[in-house]
């Protein structure tokens, strides 16, 4: 079988670009279901983005990209992410996810009234992700 005919188009876009756009034969990304991988002809389907890595697997290699966030299309022949946050590896500014990552956990033990919870665990989660992959490099 041809690889051409297992390849189906991706699209990642956030609100300032078009994150990525290419043909790939496998994507997997995380939701706030879990973690999903997609190969073409998957049933249709929307998500909810939850922060993770992205790996999109073209017929050159996989391309790696922190994801924060949002929604997902998955229709039989292509899938598109729309993210509040897309990064590649090389974006990502380590000190900064660094300095989040000890606001985040700062909050979460003072547990003080007024801080929302739920805010402060998501920017943990994701400047842990950006950490993550930001090492992968």
């Amino acid at each position: 079988m041809d690889l051409a005919e297992n390849q189906f188009h991706v699209t990642i876009i956030t609100p300032d670009r078009v994150f990525y756009e290419g043909e790939a034969s496998m994507i997997e990304f995380n939701t706030t279901e879990g973690e999903i991988g997609v190969y073409k002809e998957h049933i249709p389907l929307t998500v909810v983005l939850a922060p993770g890595v992205v790996r999109i697997h073209e017929e050159d290699g996989v391309k790696e990209a922190a994801v924060h966030a949002g929604f997902g299309e998955v229709r039989p022949d292509k899938v598109t992410l729309m993210a509040e946050i897309a990064e590649w590896p090389d974006e990502i500014d380590v000190s900064r996810a660094e300095a989040a990552e000890k606001r985040a956990h700062d909050r979460i033990a003072r547990h003080e009234a007024g801080v929302d919870m739920v805010r402060a665990e998501m920017a943990l989660k994701k400047s842990l992700v950006r950490q993550d992959l930001a090492k992968r490099i």
